[in-house]
C-alpha cells in the first residue's frame, strides 16, 4: 500500500469573490462574512504549506459566486486530471476556469463532455484501492460512469455508492484519514460502503466534522467540533482546527477549499 491518497506535493486554491454572499446553500443561515471568510481561508492555505506543499493561490471569480470551492471542478489522480462537469448549472463554467492551471501540471487532461453527464468532486472519495463515487443531486449515473471509463485506463477501479438523502456530496459526510481509515457519520458509515475500511465516527451532533481533509502529515478539521477533534487525535493523527463558520453557511468544508495532488514529471 502507498500513501499517494493522502500525501501531495501541490494544492490549488482560490481565493473567495466578494459574490460570495450569492452562493448557493440547501438552507439560508445568513450570508457569508467576506472578510471572516477571507481571514479562514488565509489559515487554510497556511496549514496546507507548512506540510511543505506548493499552494497555488488563484484570484477570485466574481461571475461564480461559489468558486472558492475548487474541488468540485476536478478529480486529480496521479497519471492525469479529469474536469469535472458540474451539476449546479451556475457552476458549469468554474470548470472550464480550471483547466489550464492543471494543464500546466498534467500533461493528460481528460474533461466530462457527456451532455446529460453531471459530476462534482464533492462526491469523490480516492483511497489506495479504489475510487468511490457518490451518487447525489450534484452527481448522475451517466457522470460516475463517463469518469470511470476515463480513469480506468490509468488503472483505478470506480465503486459507485449512494450519498444519503439531505447531504450535499458523499464527502460532507466521510474523509479519508489515512490508507485505511475513514473518518465518517454514522448514517453513511450504516449503508456499508466502507466495510472494508477501519471507521472513525464523527462524535453525536458534530455530523459537520466528517468533511476533514488528511493532508501529509496533518489532519484539517473545521473547527468548534471539540468531540470528533479528539476522537481523531485519540487515533494518533496530527490535528490542525481552521474556522469554517462561513463556509459552512454554503454547504462548504475544508475538502471543498482545495484541490489536492502530486502532478508526474515532465
Amino acid at each position: 500500500m502507498t500513501d499517494a491518497s493522502y500525501r501531495f506535493t501541490h494544492a490549488i486554491t482560490r481565493r473567495p469573490a466578494a459574490s460570495i454572499t450569492r452562493g448557493l446553500r440547501a438552507v439560508d443561515t445568513g450570508s457569508p462574512d467576506l472578510a471572516v471568510m477571507q481571514a479562514h481561508h488565509a489559515d487554510y492555505i497556511a496549514a496546507l504549506r507548512s506540510t511543505g506543499a506548493t499552494v497555488v493561490e488563484l484570484p477570485p471569480l466574481d461571475n461564480y459566486p461559489d468558486s472558492v470551492f475548487v474541488e468540485d471542478t476536478a478529480l486529480c489522480l496521479p497519471q492525469g486530471a479529469v474536469i469535472m462537469r458540474p451539476g449546479a448549472p451556475s457552476r458549469l463554467g468554474e470548470a472550464a476556469e480550471m483547466a489550464p492551471h492543471l494543464a500546466a501540471l498534467y500533461a493528460d487532461i481528460r474533461p466530462i463532455t457527456g451532455a446529460g453527464s453531471y459530476i462534482e468532486g464533492g462526491d469523490i472519495l480516492v483511497t489506495e484501492t479504489e475510487i468511490l463515487v457518490g451518487r447525489s443531486a450534484r452527481t448522475n449515473a451517466v457522470g460516475i460512469a463517463e469518469m470511470t471509463s476515463l480513469v480506468a485506463p490509468w488503472g483505478h477501479k470506480v465503486r459507485e455508492v449512494m450519498t444519503p438523502p439531505g447531504v450535499l456530496h458523499f464527502k460532507t459526510d466521510c474523509s479519508l484519514l489515512d490508507g485505511d481509515t475513514i473518518l465518517s457519520t454514522e448514517r453513511l458509515a450504516a449503508s456499508g460502503c466502507f466495510r472494508d475500511y477501519r471507521v472513525i465516527h464523527t462524535a453525536p451532533g458534530e455530523e459537520a466534522a466528517a468533511n476533514s481533509i488528511r493532508f501529509n502529515d496533518l489532519v484539517l478539521v473545521p473547527a468548534g467540533f471539540p468531540a470528533t477533534r479528539d476522537r481523531i487525535t485519540a487515533a494518533g493523527f496530527g490535528v490542525r482546527e481552521i474556522g469554517n463558520s462561513e463556509c459552512a453557511k454554503l454547504d462548504g468544508g475544508m475538502s471543498c477549499l482545495s484541490l489536492r495532488f502530486s502532478p508526474p514529471a515532465r
